[in-house]
Parts: structure tokens; C-alpha cells; sequence
């Protein structure tokens, strides 16, 4: 499959780069790639919403936010001039774990890509105005994603009935009260805590030269000082679920849905790529075991799916169906266990299992074919595992996973004893 898709040569590839670290802390990973005149110039920070005090959660997510504001030397607003005049373009991201900063630029503007994270990471603005401005943004996109879309507060709900003790039970969007709460002193003290060179990597791909690219990155980024204080990094872990627990939640919607909620290794565990590929044999593509037996034979889902969260510590895997008109939300999860209980039971075909192993290279080639896909992994793989060459290993992290092993996973880890059950119901008719 991947020959034909004319994938399998860039399986094989061997991406070369540079690593080293500046004495401020600040580690940078170069890759050399002239086959098109861009270059990708990202910052990835390790701080996520696991990093965010009690009643301040959507602090990472908000600066991701903020920080577009502008600096001591740019003005508000001018951020995206400078990129959009360049002919370039940029964006950010915000997970439990990081937060990643990057703009793709023509190699000829490398020294602004630089120039504009130097300035996001030293001397951003984080002042009353543009936190209003940005308060507001992201209580509308709260609004607009979570509270006012149907199922839109699915993962919410679900998250903080899986966790109690780790701070993964709240997402990263935050809290409308938390928004709401938040002043100016606790802002600057999340930029001063987390913004800082010894906690964050700079990931350059594409059409550079590594030595001049060395000499720019001095100029911009060596004389900024060390942060101060220990980041913490280790947090209370999720006691093990020992039993089912239900619970039934009332939304805006036409169609019932139901939801399993499991706990789920951490990311770069040998059990959690037996988990990823389980997930993917449920609800990748059309021909998933979900979408095939609860969408197209049963009829009983319009729609059906399985996401686990890559998370550094412990995470959670969600399983979720929507029911189709006139199905009865008992008959579905019945229909629901039926699938996982015979991945619990039975060995997946080899043809099946071919099929999942190539999905899993599709997937991993994909996110690596362009120097902005190259310059995240890098800085991933840095972050989470000290080791920026999994972008050349972890498939073979995949490889390794047999069939006995998700059969093993399913059994484990989506243990019908042990996972949250929500019943997600329309809203009974008011009189």
C-alpha cells in the first residue's frame, strides 16, 4: 500500500539535524533542507494546562492568545503585519503538555522569524489592555466551541469525572469563571514562571545554513537571562478506576450519545502504542470496526469514533457514539461492547492488522513532509523524551506492537469494569 501511495522511500528517511544548547538553558534543534526556498522557525514551551494554579486553568491556552500582542518593540496588532508582509504565515497551538509558537517564512526572513520569538519570549507585552482583548476573544471561542455547540462540552464533562486528583480533568480552553477571575499580576507571573529560555526548545527546519543560522540565533536569543524557580514537573497521580461509574448528562441536541471514558498509559510507553493502534482499529476510516458494525451494518450510529490523548503522564482514551434516530441508547452501548469486547477476545486477521500498520506509517510520513511538520516533531520528541531522533525510530516503536499486544491493550485498558459510562440525552421537554 504505501509503495503505491509513493510513501514507503520517505518511511525510510533519515532526517538530519543539530542539536546543542545555549547557556541561558535554551535548547535548539537546526535541520538543513534546500528543497524549497521556506523556512519553518518554531518555539515550543513546556507548559500546558497541567502547568495551571487551582481556579486559574486557561492560562496556557490564553497566552497562546496573548502573546500575539505584541512587545516592547512591536506595537499591538503588528505581529501578523510583519509575517503577512513577508509573505509568510503563522500560528499556535496549546495542549495539556506545551505550548508551540511558529511562523513559515521565505528563508530570506529567517532573521525575522527570530527577531519577532526573541521578543515573544523576553519582552512580550502582558499588560490590562490586551488581556481584555483577549479575554474576550477566548470566552468567545469558549462559547462558540464548547458551551453553544451540540456535544461541544463532551470532553469536559468527561474529563472531570475521569480525573479528581491530576489537573488533566480540566481542558485547556479553562473556565468561563476562571476567565472571568483572572487578573493582570496573575498573568505577568505565568509569563515570568513559564516564558523563559531554560523552558522552552527552538526548532528551525528548511532552507538554512547551520553555522550562519548559529550566529543569528546568538544575536537574538543568548543574552536572555535564565529563568528563576523550579518548574514543576511531577504531579498526583489518577488512582486506578476499580469500578463502572454512570452518570447522565442533559444538552441542546436531537440525538442521544454515549461515551466511555478509560485510563490509558503515557505517551512513548511501550503499552500506549498498542493502545494508539487499538484506537485506530476502532475508528480510523470507513473501514474501522466502529464505523463498519454500529454505522453501516447495525445502523444504530450516524456516527461512531475512539481518540486517545498523547499526554506525558497518564491519559485518557474516549470512546463515543451518536445514536441514530429511534435507537435506544441501552441497545447501543450494548452494540458498543459487542465491537470491544471481541477485540478483547479475539486476534485482529493479519490482512487487518497489514492494513493498521500501514495507516500507521501514512500517518507518521505525513507529519513529517513539510520543514514546519519536522521542526514540531523535533521539538517534541526533544521535549517529552530528551530525544529529537525518535523522529527517525518511534515508527519502529509501532513496528514492534503484534496483535497479541492490542488484544492485550483491549483487555487491559478498555476494561468494561474499569471506565466512566455518560449517557449524553437531549433535554426533556420543558412544559
Amino acid at each position: 500500500m504505501l509503495a503505491a501511495l509513493g510513501l514507503g522511500s520517505l518511511v525510510a528517511q533519515n532526517i538530519q539535524y543539530v542539536k546543542y544548547e545555549l547557556a541561558n538553558g535554551l535548547k535548539v534543534i537546526l535541520h538543513e533542507d534546500h528543497s524549497t526556498p521556506i523556512v519553518a522557525v518554531s518555539v515550543m514551551y513546556h507548559v500546558g494546562s497541567k502547568n495551571e494554579k487551582p481556579q486559574r486553568t486557561g492560562f496556557a491556552h490564553f497566552f497562546e492568545h496573548l502573546l500575539f500582542e505584541g512587545s516592547e518593540n512591536i506595537k499591538r496588532g503588528e505581529f501578523d503585519d510583519y509575517i503577512n508582509e513577508a509573505g509568510g504565515m503563522n500560528n499556535a497551538n496549546t495542549s495539556f503538555d506545551r505550548t508551540y509558537y511558529y511562523e513559515v517564512l521565505p528563508s530570506n526572513q529567517l532573521a525575522l522569524g527570530l527577531w519577532l520569538e526573541s521578543e515573544r519570549m523576553l519582552q512580550a507585552k502582558v499588560e490590562q489592555i490586551g488581556i481584555e482583548t483577549q479575554r474576550q476573544v477566548v470566552k468567545e471561542e469558549r462559547r462558540q466551541s464548547y458551551e453553544n455547540r451540540p456535544y461541544g462540552m463532551l470532553i469536559e464533562e468527561t474529563l472531570k469525572r475521569l480525573y479528581r486528583v491530576h489537573p488533566y480533568k480540566s481542558p485547556p480552553i479553562g473556565s468561563m469563571q476562571d476567565l472571568n477571575a483572572a487578573q493582570e499580576a496573575d498573568y505577568k507571573q505565568f509569563y515570568k514562571d513559564f516564558y523563559r529560555p531554560d523552558n522552552a526548545i527552538l526548532s528551525i527546519a528548511g532552507d538554512i545554513d547551520i553555522e550562519q543560522t548559529k550566529k543569528l540565533i546568538d544575536i537574538y536569543f543568548k543574552d536572555i537571562p535564565r529563568g528563576k524557580g523550579e518548574i514543576q514537573r511531577k504531579f498526583p497521580q489518577e488512582p486506578p478506576i476499580t469500578k463502572v461509574s454512570r452518570d447522565t448528562v442533559f444538552d441542546n441536541v436531537q440525538l442521544p450519545a454515549i461515551i466511555y471514558a478509560y485510563h490509558i498509559p503515557a505517551q512513548g510507553t511501550k503499552d500506549f502504542y498498542a493502545v494508539k493502534m487499538l484506537s485506530m482499529l476502532l475508528s480510523q476510516g470507513e473501514s474501522s470496526r466502529m464505523q463498519k458494525s454500529l454505522v453501516d451494518q447495525q445502523q444504530k450510529a450516524v456516527f461512531a469514533g475512539s481518540f486517545p490523548f498523547e499526554t506525558e503522564d497518564p491519559g485518557a482514551s474516549i470512546c463515543f457514539a451518536v445514536a441514530n434516530l429511534g435507537v435506544d441508547i441501552a441497545d447501543l452501548e450494548k452494540s458498543m461492547d459487542a465491537v470491544i469486547t471481541d477485540v478483547q477476545t479475539n486476534l485482529i486477521p493479519e490482512d487487518e492488522f497489514q492494513k493498521l500498520q500501514n495507516q500507521v506509517e501514512n500517518d507518521f510520513v505525513t507529519a513529517n513532509n513539510s520543514v514546519a511538520g519536522i521542526a514540531e516533531s523535533l521539538a517534541q520528541y526533544e521535549m517529552y523524551y530528551g530525544d529529537a531522533n525518535l523522529i527517525n525510530t518511534e515508527l519502529e516503536r509501532y513496528r514492534k506492537v503484534t496483535r497479541e499486544d492490542i488484544r492485550a491493550a483491549a483487555q487491559k485498558y478498555y476494561n468494561h469494569q474499569s471506565r466512566i459510562i455518560l449517557h449524553w440525552l437531549p433535554q426533556p421537554a420543558k412544559p
